[in-house]
């Protein structure tokens, strides 16, 4: 009877277990039912985040386009379904997607389209090659090659004018055919006798506001043209190119555009800050996301005249075109040319060149303007400004701005290169919140002649300062100005944490950037100078999955084994676009 008793007592409790149980059973399957399977998983991996949150990781899992899990193996191998593709790295090192935040996007595109300059050890190499190109050329059709600089040929030509040659022996080679030949840098142009003939330049041709047209000391046009003379030469290719239908010109352009999208995901980029779009490339560009042709997203700077943008800034705002791929929030200003054909404009003249302190080749009044336009339009403005005085302006016109619109908060303004700064303005970019939108590689590819320009003073005060600008509180972002240089961020990072020149010598080293901080700007510091570090610039829950995969660990590796690093994936909104 007592045993009868104990198990009525004990029934209740056998009850609540097996409900518990049940009732955990349910909850389990309704966890692993609520888990829908990713699309995508990386596993195996070291994973650099670039987010305080989880600095590493060893897998993530991509639905979408979004990252919606990260963390350990075994964290993520309950995302994995039937459907996921799971890709073992293999102990690879994975980082975001990487941000060019200066370039020229479809300038990139056509320089694969023209002749490559950029290899030429001379002058004699540069006429051969056009005499080659002639060969082939119909009679009158123009010969167009970029990427040569002077400074770079093991010796200069004779005759020369600051290292600049005349036109005669490319005159001889292609005497049917106009030629023009772009500086790397784009701010000079070389050409030959055809060219001049056609653009109608003359011993009288005035030097354009803004430009130099290089003389011999007879005043006769030597070929040369710097910085806004050059418009003299290219519109008389322009009428050239007229005659070309709109079809024509277009799909030239398309095919530029398609063919730097290539090019920038087979180096890890995977969204391009494009300083200086028309209207109508921006059409062009909406054209090719509707129909699923342009594949790295696009940060565009619009350059356009004042008149221009009272008329369509607000119509051409666009945040977020095409699930992310297009971006139109910002005005570029050209204020100043390259230091490379004495066009930076200096406080004080070239120490190689004491004639001249180089050219402001946009008014200053008319900069002004565009400021209040972009303040009035909520627009960011991105200035062009190398030399130490083009950065002081451009500085004082800001500031001025700033003061004017006092309601206007978080502009993250940027000025492009602030290559050469003078000491007293470096701590305005920390105190103004101004971007110093920099080139790594520019550096290094500048450096063996950086000295000669400036001399050693003016160059180790206030030449590629990275340091000081971020000491000042300043925001670096990075990027390669391609097609002046090679848009490769790999060589571009070397570059920022080495300062390392050809000849193994090091342009003041004090100023390198730790591998932190040039991954950073070259992630989430260009997200931020774009307005977009909630989608972009770090590998986090919620953002766009933008991956970038190399062969090596470019964080730990010697110093010299970077520039051997490849790149093995390129991961664009959860999607392969590349694969070595």
């Amino acid at each position: 009877m007592a045993a009868g008793k104990i198990g009525l007592r004990m029934r209740p409790a056998i009850f609540l277990f097996c409900f518990l149980v049940f009732i955990s059973s349910l909850f389990n399957s309704a966890c692993k039912k609520a888990v829908e399977p990713a699309d995508l998983i990386l596993m195996n991996g070291k994973i650099i985040t670039v987010d305080d949150a989880l600095p590493q990781a060893e897998a993530l899992a991509v639905r979408g386009d979004k990252i919606i899990a990260i963390g350990r193996n075994k964290d993520i191998q309950r995302f994995r379904g039937e459907k996921t593709q799971v890709i073992d790295l293999a102990g690879k090192l994975a980082i975001p997607g990487l941000i060019d935040s200066h370039g020229h996007f479809s300038s990139l595109g056509e320089s694969k389209m023209i002749l490559d300059l950029t290899r030429a050890r001379s002058w004699e190499e540069i006429v051969a090659m056009v005499a080659e190109a002639a060969k082939n050329a119909r009679p009158g059709e123009w010969i167009v090659g970029r990427g040569w600089h002077q400074e770079k040929w093991v010796k200069s030509p004779e005759p020369n004018v600051a290292g600049l040659p005349f036109h005669y022996e490319l005159s001889r080679v292609s005497p049917h055919n106009p030629v023009i030949l772009t500086h790397a840098s784009g701010h000079s142009c070389l050409t030959n006798a055809k060219a001049m003939e056609l653009a109608r330049i003359t011993r009288t041709t005035p030097d354009p506001p803004g430009g130099e047209i290089v003389r011999d000391e007879r005043g006769q046009p030597i070929g040369a043209f710097i910085e806004t003379a050059q418009n003299l030469v290219r519109r008389a290719m322009s009428a050239a190119q007229a005659q070309l239908t709109p079809e024509e010109r277009e799909n030239r352009m398309i095919k530029a555009m398609v063919m730097a999208s290539q090019e920038c995901l087979s180096k890890g980029v995977t969204s391009f800050h494009d300083a200086g779009v028309s209207w109508r490339t921006i059409e062009i560009y909406k054209k090719l996301i509707d129909e699923g042709r342009l594949q790295v997203r696009i940060y565009a700077m619009i350059n356009e005249s004042n008149e221009v943008l009272k008329e369509k800034l607000p119509e051409y705002r666009l945040i977020g075109y095409g699930n992310n791929h297009l971006t139109v929030r910002s005005i570029k200003r050209v204020f100043d040319g390259a230091l490379g054909a004495h066009g930076a404009w200096l406080l004080e003249p070239y120490a190689d060149l004491p004639t001249s302190s180089g050219l402001n080749t946009y008014p200053a009044d008319a900069l002004r303007e565009t400021a209040s336009l972009a303040m009035e339009n909520d627009f960011q403005l991105c200035v062009h400004a190398i030399g130490d005085r083009a950065n002081r302006e451009a500085l004082n016109i800001f500031e001025e701005t700033f003061r004017a619109y006092p309601e206007k908060k978080d502009l993250r303004w940027r000025i492009e290169h602030a290559q050469h700064l003078h000491p007293e303005d470096i701590p305005r970019f920390g105190q103004l919140g101004v971007i110093a939108s920099m080139q790594g590689i520019h550096c290094t590819s500048d450096g063996p002649w950086v000295i000669k320009r400036l001399g050693e003073r003016r160059a180790e005060e206030g030449a590629y300062v990275w340091q000081k600008l971020m000491k000042s509180g300043a925001i670096i972002c990075n990027g390669t100005d391609a097609p002046v240089e090679d848009v490769d961020p790999i060589a571009c990072f070397y570059a920022s944490v080495t300062r390392k020149l050809a000849d193994g010598t090091t342009f003041f080293p004090d100023q390198r950037m730790s591998r932190e901080e040039a991954l950073r700007s070259y992630t989430l510091n260009g997200a931020y100078a774009s307005f977009q570090e909630n989608l972009l610039g770090s590998l986090s829950v919620g953002k766009l999955a933008d991956i970038t995969v190399l062969s090596q660990d470019i964080m730990t590796i010697p110093e010299e084994e970077i520039p051997k690093t490849q790149v093995v994936m390129t991961i664009v909104g959860g999607r392969i676009l590349y694969q070595r």
